[in-house]
């Protein structure tokens, strides 16, 4: 009688794996660390419609085909960013749950609340920038100025008295006028709103003179003749509005606060992981294709350099050093 051939074995940490539902090819990947082999999810920390949530959805597609696998964008708004922001703080540090972070979360909340569930530094670690959204001055077409220079001796003409408008308490917004009033000594009297754009019915009418808004609020409305863009807050001058001058041509320090966005994963995530990230985030942001399309709405596609863990490192840095000092200024600095 002819002997049966001998099976091969499974062992048995295969047999488990394969009784939870893996099926062999997935058990292969999973144990030669092949990443990604599952949709990863992208923590937008606000809701949906918004800056943030566009230009994740503008990014998503180009990160999903560098990858391999889709890019599920979540909406976790609450506690100006801080729900979203602790949700990828306190995830597995697999590469898997990615964090698209801004200032309020990062760079601000912690100096200005009194209890914030994570540490930045010491929970999240940068992949990339990928855009910035800069902080513009705003003035109504009833005020009597055409330029930063003009509004700059307005207001000092006027001390105490010119109001400017903010998205509220504590924002990028709102720290940027602070920034401004130290460098200048204009004295502009802070007018908190309760969200980006929401100053605009006031401006338009002129009852407001002036606002700092997002380029991405004013932007459409500067071009269409109903308000005037008259300062931006960047280093150097905006090639989308290259007649506009820089908050920092009058000395405010590196441009003043500019509205970041940057994807981070939690600290622990292995340096293959994010080397694979960033490589996925570099390639979509070099379409030509989505750069216009960012460009579009006001906002800049971050350059080669800050894409990088370092790039956005610094950057992260010097954006918490400048809210410390707009924060001090404005008496709201709590740590």
């Amino acid at each position: 009688m002819a002997r049966r051939a001998p099976s091969a074995r499974i062992p048995r940490r295969e047999v488990l794996a394969l009784g939870a539902g893996l099926t062999l090819p997935a058990l292969a990947r999973a144990q030669s660390g092949r990443f990604p082999d599952r949709p990863i999810r992208l923590v937008v920390p606000f809701g949906a419609g918004g800056n943030l949530d566009t230009l994740a959805r503008l990014l998503t597609p180009g990160m999903a085909e560098r990858l391999g696998q889709p890019v599920v964008i979540e909406n976790r708004a609450g506690a100006g960013g801080n729900l979203g922001t602790e949700l990828v703080a306190r995830a597995q540090p697999d590469g898997y749950s990615l964090l698209l972070g801004s200032n309020g979360g990062l760079t601000i909340n912690p100096l200005i609340m009194e209890r914030v569930p994570y540490d930045p530094a010491r929970d999240l670690l940068p992949v990339a920038l990928c855009f910035r959204t800069p902080n513009v001055l705003v003035a109504s077409r009833k005020l009597p100025v055409a330029t930063l220079a003009e509004f700059i001796a307005y207001a000092k003409a006027k001390p105490g008295q010119v109001q400017c408008g903010s998205a509220g308490s504590g924002t990028s917004n709102h720290l940027m006028i602070e920034l401004l009033n130290a460098a200048t000594g204009i004295g502009l009297v802070h007018v908190p709103y309760r969200a980006s754009g929401a100053a605009t019915p006031d401006l338009l009418s002129g009852v407001l003179p002036a606002s700092m808004e997002q380029i991405t609020i004013a932007l459409p409305l500067h071009r269409d003749g109903q308000l005037r863009i008259i300062g931006i807050g960047l280093p150097e001058r905006s090639p989308l509005l290259p007649e506009v001058p820089t908050f920092a041509e009058v000395g405010v320090p590196d441009g003043g606060l500019v509205s970041f966005i940057g994807i981070l994963v939690p600290t622990g995530t292995p340096e293959r992981v994010i080397g694979q990230l960033r490589d996925a985030i570099a390639g979509a942001l070099a379409d030509p294709a989505l750069r216009a399309r960012v460009e579009e709405t006001g906002s800049l596609v971050a350059g080669a350099e800050a894409a990088t863990p370092a790039g956005f490192g610094a950057l992260l840095r010097r954006e918490a050093d400048l809210s410390r000092r707009a924060a001090a200024a404005a008496g709201m600095l709590v740590r």
